[in-house]
């Protein structure tokens, strides 16, 4: 995987995100579920310019959700944390609304 975005899909911007960004100074992301720690690594230093001390990643499984009578299950995802190092100016990817 070379592209950027295939690598990181989007930040995950939850009360839990926020709280562990501001005191543990660490990113949560939404990743490829095919992303290793290296690839999600060069991802974070070359999109946002920072150096990262180290990723840990988990694989969550998808829910139970119903339609009706029919039931299914939402695919499976990945979550990155991605703690930076320290010195490192902390990523700014919430808008103020």
């Amino acid at each position: 995987m070379k592209n950027l975005t295939e690598v990181i899909r989007r930040p995950i911007i939850t009360e839990k995100g926020v709280q562990i960004k501001e005191l543990q100074r660490t990113l949560v992301f939404e990743v490829a579920t095919q992303a290793t720690k290296p690839e999600i690594k060069r991802a974070v230093e070359a999109m946002f310019k920072v150096k990262v001390e180290r990723v840990r990643t988990v694989i969550l499984a998808g829910k139970f959700r119903r339609r009706g009578q029919k039931g299914g299950y939402r695919p499976d995802w990945k979550k990155a944390y991605v703690r930076l190092k320290a010195g490192e100016k902390m990523v700014e990817y919430l808008e103020s609304a």
